[in-house]
């Protein structure tokens, strides 16, 4: 076998998550109800279904390099200029791209313990150093982020508003706050993949060219359209500029960018969408109040649910829903890992694990 490189050579073979379709194959059966990816089961905009479908038949043409066209919208829609706009394989492909370019072996980055674990995958992957704060009432801290970064003279400082796997939230103050306190030469990634879920207040006042900050967004959640694999970072024009250095400038789908320029051009099935993510998550909230789990408060879409025991206890109850046909996650870090992580979805899907959480919970 061709010898590995160094960093590489001395990783784990682990990737950050086993997919549903990986768990269906081993257990020889498909999940009834599919809630535990964080995807959006409501769908994308017909606009968008309609837009790829026409588009079916040039798939043979390579996709614009350049994100031309979607890039422009998306300058547009959120008033910067397409210099401030990167288009990239999801928020997990530019996140690996940014680390590659900003994180050389043995430089420090500061996350929280338990935050998104993909991050931490690239990190390792290109040598960095993890640094790690625990989350303060279920939440990520950014204060002690802050600190921290301070302490350590981190190049990357990781953030998720709103955050997964807990689906908390910090007020946009605090945020500004907190890049105000951060050490010279650092820089901000704050993950912003659920923000169309988030109240107004959640969504920092930033200049989409403050140097210190680079904002990851996406087309997988709110938009619906997590297999199109369509995100986009928002920063400085020298920054953004940089990702031609190491990208694949023909990684992008060309299904996917017309989908998502058709998405983003239909601003109702957005609120359509977010209305029917709230109300899927008073109803996972009052399916566990039913069971004596308590659903944390969440601006995402998805519910952390309480089970006020352990991470075993929680594992089991996975295991036991999965055991039911209802696909579901857990955080895997102490004392988040006391909670499980259910997906919104249709009421089909919800009416299915209405059932199964009891019988679940009644097996153990």
């Amino acid at each position: 076998m061709v010898r590995l490189a160094p960093i590489p050579a001395g990783l784990p073979a682990t990737v950050p998550f086993v997919g549903p379709e990986t768990l269906e194959r081993q257990s020889g059966r498909p999940f009834a109800a599919r809630l535990g990816a964080n995807e959006n089961g409501f769908g994308p905009s017909p606009r968008a279904v309609s837009a790829m479908q026409a588009a079916v038949a040039e798939v043979w043409k390579y996709a614009d390099p350049t994100s031309f066209d979607l890039t422009a919208a998306l300058a547009a829609h959120h008033g910067v200029r397409p210099e401030n706009i990167m288009v990239g394989e999801g928020i997990d492909g530019l996140l690996g791209l940014l680390v590659r370019l900003t994180v050389a072996p043995g430089d420090v980055v500061v996350t929280s313990d338990g935050a998104y674990p993909t991050f931490n995958f690239h990190v390792a992957g290109f040598g960095g150093v993890l640094d790690k704060v625990p989350y303060r009432d279920d939440a990520e801290d950014p204060q002690a982020l802050a600190e921290r970064a301070r302490q350590t003279g981190a190049r990357l400082i990781y953030l998720a508003n709103p955050d997964n796997p807990m689906g908390s939230w910090q007020d946009g103050a605090a945020i500004a706050a907190m890049v105000d306190a951060l050490p010279p030469g650092s820089l901000l990634v704050l993950d912003e993949a659920y923000a169309e879920f988030a109240p107004a207040e959640a969504i920092p006042a930033i200049s989409a060219d403050d140097p210190r900050v680079i904002r990851m967004r996406t087309f997988s959640k709110a938009y619906g359209m997590a297999g199109a694999r369509v995100g986009y970072a928002i920063g400085h024009p020298d920054l953004i500029a940089a990702f031609d250095r190491v990208r694949n400038h023909f990684g992008m789908n060309r299904i996917g960018q017309i989908g998502a320029l058709a998405a983003l051009q239909d601003q109702d099935w957005l609120a359509q969408g977010v209305a029917q993510v709230a109300a899927a998550r008073d109803r996972i909230a009052a399916i566990g109040a039913r069971n004596q789990l308590t659903a944390l408060p969440s601006a995402t879409n998805f519910v952390a649910l309480d089970t006020h025991r352990d991470g075993a206890f929680a594992r089991r109850l996975v295991d036991a829903l999965a055991g039911q046909g209802v696909f579901v996650r857990m955080p895997g870090v102490a004392p988040l890992n006391r909670c499980i992580r259910i997906s919104c979805g249709p009421d089909a899907e919800l009416d299915i694990l209405e059932q199964a959480l009891p019988r679940a919970l009644a097996t153990l």
